[in-house]
This record gives C-alpha cells, structure tokens and sequence, in this order.
C-alpha cells in the first residue's frame, strides 16, 4: 500500500470507531513495507483507560502481532499528530517514521487540546499543576541496582 492509502485507513478508523462509539475521532495504522501489521483507534471511552489513544493501541498490537516490543522498521500512519504520550510510546517503541493528517491545533479545534501538556512537560516539578515528590528513592534504588547487575537482562 502507498503512504496515501494507509493514512486514508487510518482516516477511515477514525470516523467509523468514533461513529460506532469506540472513542475519540482517532485512528491509525502500522505498517512494515506497505503492508499493515496493525491497527487501533481510540478507545479511551469504550474500555475506560486514558491510555487507549489510536497510537498506543496500534503500538501494543504490532508488537503482539510481531512478537517484540520495538518496531523500527515499521512506520505509523495517524489520522492526528501524536499527543505527548503517543509520541513518548512511538519513540519507545522506536518506530522508523511518523505520518499525520490532523494537526494539534485541528484537534484543538473540537476540544482535544495537549498543548496543556506540550507546556506543562519542560516546567520544573515544583512548578506543575499536579504535585509531585520524591519519597523513598533509597529504598527503590535496591531494584535498579539489581537491574544494573542483572547478567541476563534483555535492554529496551
């Protein structure tokens, strides 16, 4: 399939999950050579996770369907530019390159606005609307020092 194609399937899922009552008007498809390896839509009403964006739907049944957990020969096809969190898994996940249709400022436009979170991301913790706190970073150190240690761990 041509880049063309696979965004108007993602394009497609958006209205049609949205129309059946899935989610929010997203959808997106993952790709490997033109061909699809999975697809998601919002799902963040119907399964009631705020994680459930189009993106990481796609991400986590690629990954299923490809047995691995990054996908960087792979390509994403999305009806709307990522939010933060969708562009934190994308990069995670390493994906190979990021297509959109929508922008954040169309998605705005209809009550989707992430430029709280575009702004709210680089302030200091202090500084956030939610409080934040250390606590207890000795006591969990123990974990990460026995990661670090780990013979056999598998790095991501």
């Amino acid at each position: 399939m041509t880049p063309e194609e696979l965004m108007r399937r993602a394009v497609a899922l958006s209205l049609e999950k949205m129309e059946a009552g899935s989610g929010g008007p997203f959808g997106a498809v993952i790709a490997r050579d033109g061909a699809v390896v999975a697809e998601g839509w919002n799902e963040v009403t119907s399964t009631a996770d705020p994680t459930a964006h189009a993106e990481v739907v796609a991400i986590r049944r690629a990954c299923r369907a490809l047995g691995r957990f990054e996908l960087r020969d792979c390509e994403i096809f999305t009806s709307c530019e990522p939010c933060p969190m969708c562009l934190g898994a994308i990069y995670w996940s390493r994906l190979g390159r990021i297509w959109f249709a929508n922008d954040r400022n169309d998605a705005a436009r209809i009550g989707f606005d992430d430029d709280f979170l575009y702004r709210e991301i680089p302030l200091p913790l202090e500084r956030r609307s939610v409080p934040t706190r250390r606590l207890l970073a000795e006591e969990a150190r123990v974990a990460f020092d026995a990661w670090a240690n780990k013979p056999d761990k598998v790095a991501y």
